[in-house]
Parts: C-alpha cells; sequence; structure tokens
C-alpha cells in the first residue's frame, strides 16, 4: 500500500469567514471546491494570534509558551524538534515554498536569523541554498506581504529567471524604488505575482516527487491576504466597496471590556507605558480610519483572497493532473485571522476575538474523510503535526502536545478536544494573555490583572457582551477559571516516557 502525501496550503492572515462556499459576497471557487470534496472544520482555532509563534506550532506540534518562539521577533531555535523529521525517517521528501517566518528579521550573533538582513537580500546565497531548513529538505523563501522592503530569497532570484529584470520598481526602498503612497492597485504584472511564484514551484516539486514515486510533505505557504492591501489588475477592481457588508464597531460594546479595548477608538491613544522593551505592540494603536477607506481596504482584501484563489486551484489541479488526486491528504488553512473594521478593529494584535483566532480549516482525502460536511470538532493548528503523522502510519512523538485529529478527520469520533487554547505575549506585562475555548463559552486572562473577558459564544456569536464583571455569571467564571487551570496542565509535554519505578 502507497504511503499517503501530505500537502499544507496556507494562507497569511486571513478571516474564517472569507471562503465564497460560506461567505456570498466573495469569490474562491477553487477553495469552494475543496469545502465540497472534503469537510469544512468550522470551529478551528490558531495557538497564537501572530505568524512566528503560529507557523512554528504548525511544524511542532508544541505551543508557543512550550517551543519558544513565543512572539515576533524571537526564534524558533534549530534544535526544536519538527515534523519534518519524522517524516524524512520514514521515508519521506520534505518541502516548503513560500513564508516560513520561523526566524525574526533582525538577528544577533547569540541569535543568528537566516531570514534577515544582510543575508536576506544576498542573491548569490539564496542560489545556492535550498536547504535544510527546520525538517525541509527543500525550501523556497521570500519574506514579503505585498510590497514590502524585505524582498529577496528564492522569489527575486525566480523574478530575474522569468525575466522581469525591473523587479525592485515594484517593492518598497531600500530594495526597490516603489512609491510608499500606493495604495490598493499594486503595479506588479500578475505574471510575476508571488502567488504565481509558489503555485509554480510548487507544482515543479510535485511532477518530481510523482517521477520518483516518492512520498512527500509539502507546505505550499501564500503570503496573502496580509495587509499591506494591495493587489494587481484586475483584482483590484473585482469588488465593488460599496455593495459589500463592512464591519463597525457597535456603540457601547467595549464599556466592559479591559481599558486597551477603548483606547484603540481614541485618535492619539498612548500605549508607552506598556512598552517594556521598548518595542511597540501590535495592535496598540489607534484604529480609526475614514470610512471610505475602509470599504476598499475590504474589497482589497477580498481581491488579495480570490487571485490567490486562482493559484491554489492550479496546484489543485496539478494534483488531478498527476494522477495524485486520490492519495494526497489536502489541507488548506491559515495562521491567525485577521480584524476588517469588526469591534472597530483593524489587523491583529492582543484581541482575542473569533475574527482573529478562528481560522478557514478544509481537510481532503477522498474515501478517507467525507465530502460535503461541516463538522462543528473543535481544531488546533498545534493538532497539525500529529495528525498528518497519523494518518501517514507514523507514530507522533510524545514530545508533541497537539492532539490526534485522525478520527475526528475521517468521521469516526464526533471530537478528541472539549477546548482550544490561544497565548498572545509582549513581555510579561498586562498583555501576557491566554484564552480558554471550549463548546460554548470563551474566556480570556491577562497577567497580572484582575479584569478580563468572558463571552458566550451561544447566546453572543458577536462578543459584544463581556460578562466578566457581571454578578450573574461569577459562578460560570469560577468553573471556567478551573477548566482553563487543568488545560494549562493537561498540555505540559512530556517527552520522556517514564521506564521504571525509581
Amino acid at each position: 500500500m502507497k504511503k499517503p502525501n501530505v500537502l499544507l496550503i496556507t494562507s497569511d492572515q486571513q478571516h474564517w469567514n472569507t471562503i465564497g462556499a460560506y461567505n456570498s459576497e466573495i469569490q474562491t471557487p477553487n477553495l469552494d471546491r475543496l469545502a465540497r470534496e472534503g469537510t469544512t472544520f468550522g470551529r478551528a482555532y490558531c495557538p497564537s494570534p501572530v505568524c512566528t509563534p503560529s507557523r512554528s506550532s504548525i511544524i511542532t506540534g508544541m505551543y508557543p509558551s512550550q517551543h519558544g518562539a513565543w512572539t515576533l521577533g524571537t526564534k524558533l531555535l534549530e534544535d526544536r524538534h519538527t515534523v519534518g523529521e519524522d517524516f524524512q525517517a520514514n521515508g519521506y521528501r520534505t518541502a516548503l515554498v513560500g513564508k516560513a517566518h520561523f526566524q525574526p528579521l533582525r538577528g544577533t550573533e547569540e541569535y543568528p536569523s537566516l531570514e534577515s538582513y544582510p543575508v536576506l537580500q544576498d542573491m548569490n546565497f539564496w542560489r545556492s541554498f535550498h536547504g535544510p531548513f527546520y525538517g525541509f529538505d527543500h525550501v523556497e523563501l521570500a519574506r514579503n506581504h505585498t510590497n514590502e522592503a524585505h524582498v529577496g530569497q528564492h522569489y527575486a532570484n525566480w523574478m530575474e529567471e522569468k525575466g522581469c529584470g525591473n523587479w525592485r520598481d515594484y517593492f518598497l526602498p531600500p530594495t526597490g524604488t516603489m512609491d510608499p503612497s500606493q495604495k490598493h492597485k499594486w503595479a506588479i504584472p500578475e505574471a510575476y505575482h508571488y502567488d504565481n511564484w509558489i503555485a509554480e514551484r510548487t507544482n515543479t516539486l510535485l511532477e518530481q516527487f510523482r517521477e520518483r514515486e516518492q512520498p512527500f510533505f509539502l507546505w505550499s505557504s501564500f503570503f496573502d491576504p496580509h495587509p499591506d492591501y494591495l493587489v494587481p489588475e484586475p483584482w483590484d477592481t473585482m469588488y465593488d466597496p460599496e455593495s459589500l457588508t463592512i464591519p463597525a464597531l457597535v456603540d457601547g460594546e467595549h464599556d466592559q471590556n479591559p481599558p486597551h479595548f477603548r483606547m484603540t477608538q481614541e485618535q492619539n491613544p498612548d500605549f508607552a507605558h506598556l512598552w517594556e522593551s521598548g518595542h511597540e505592540i501590535h495592535g496598540y494603536h489607534s484604529h480609526l480610519l475614514p470610512e471610505g477607506e475602509r470599504k476598499k481596504l475590504v474589497a482589497t482584501y477580498y481581491g488579495m483572497i480570490s487571485l490567490m484563489d486562482k493559484y491554489i486551484g492550479r496546484i489543485l489541479d496539478k494534483l488531478d493532473e498527476l494522477g495524485l488526486y486520490d492519495n494526497t491528504i489536502v489541507v488548506f488553512t491559515t495562521d491567525h485571522g485577521h480584524f476588517f473594521g469588526q469591534h472597530g478593529l483593524q489587523h491583529k494584535g492582543g484581541f482575542h476575538y473569533e475574527d482573529l483566532l478562528r481560522l478557514p480549516f478544509l481537510v481532503r482525502y477522498p474515501g478517507k474523510v467525507p465530502a460535503g460536511v461541516r463538522n462543528p470538532a473543535i481544531q488546533s493548528l498545534v493538532d497539525l503535526a500529529p495528525t498528518f503523522l497519523s494518518l501517514c502510519g507514523i507514530r507522533p512523538p510524545s514530545g508533541m502536545t497537539g492532539m490526534d485529529q485522525s478520527m475526528v478527520w475521517q468521521g469516526l469520533v464526533p471530537q478528541v478536544r472539549d477546548h482550544a487554547l490561544c497565548e498572545f505575549r509582549h513581555e510579561p506585562t498586562t498583555i501576557h494573555q491566554k484564552t480558554y475555548i471550549d463548546c460554548r463559552y470563551k474566556l480570556t486572562v491577562y497577567y497580572r490583572q484582575t479584569y478580563g473577558e468572558l463571552f458566550d459564544l451561544q447566546d453572543d456569536p458577536g462578543e459584544l457582551r463581556n460578562l466578566w464583571n457581571d454578578p450573574d455569571y461569577a459562578a460560570l467564571k469560577t468553573d471556567l477559571l478551573l477548566k482553563y487551570a487543568w488545560a494549562e496542565l493537561g498540555k505540559e509535554a512530556m517527552p520522556m516516557p517514564r521506564i521504571w519505578h525509581a
């Protein structure tokens, strides 16, 4: 019997409700195809609402507080065990194309970073380097979100190979020459867009694996729809801003929330007292935007998703063409969610609403995973590594604290999780927070703070009424605090089995 292949496709910072199969205002025919041919898990969560911690959890099967890459600007140390190593030990080829972000943009002598300056833009280095990297035999990397100045690595070399000698025109200084005031419409031709690069290089690897009859674990890691909001034509005008539902703040919804929620709705809030390390904190700023700009950014955000969907379709078509459809486990998800007006917020930060923690999550495995099903079982990105291994007949290592969801994915048991945990930390300050989510309730606690959040997701799915200080819910809050403590104890890693009584 052939070993199954694994293809993980991820976007970056995609709101859970941006798949056309479930939202008529957006067009994603290829993600819709995955939804028809597989199972949609509507209660999937990230372990952290920022990139590095969450992405590191995907490959380690551990929470950020366990694998050590606990926030942006930290590094997943190279000695951490990753799922790619388990696949390699069992005869698999492993590869990553696109965004890694396991390391920071600035390294130090003690903690060097391969994803930082100056090596980030050393074109000669990336012509010869393709791994190994965190358990991947082969990597082709970039560090971009649209027009960022960080462009380089394998993507820049690919553009030059394709004849785009003026690629610097489409990126910000110091690497490029693009006008930083440009918004929404990105002048880069679609042929040179990184979506095309990721799809093309993914498909080349699929062809190689098929030709050599090698089982594979392949991660295609897209950059969009992470801001800045830019997309090439005609995708920039695909959606009419006036015809879209634009989320907005509900009057009074932050009255019972911790103070930093209300401060985001001020013109010039002062969060400097929270920056213990001197580094600003994601989300801790004014979130106010003119109404016209809020509408336009939603239209552009949707255009970025639809463009990405086109190239995801190219990858799915290649699987069919190569005869890999039946024997490949395909998962589509993202690293964390996104605000585009919900609760008056934009982008991301220390605000653990469903919009930011909940994920799109599609699983297809023909003949094994039920097709056309919507499943409410709770999922977490920390579960991906042990579940992939289990479905491929490989025993997950005991150090992985994620749960094996293989029986749930196959529809054989209703659930293996009764909760999810999410962490956000920026030094040991008031924004060191953790969230416990069960089938109905969500509880958020803050380090050394008496305030917090408690939402009833059944009766208040929009999370408009914080019940933390409501005396009628005091007993429930106590019960949830105890369940949160149990959950923290339950996720402790036990990498070494006990082999004797003394």
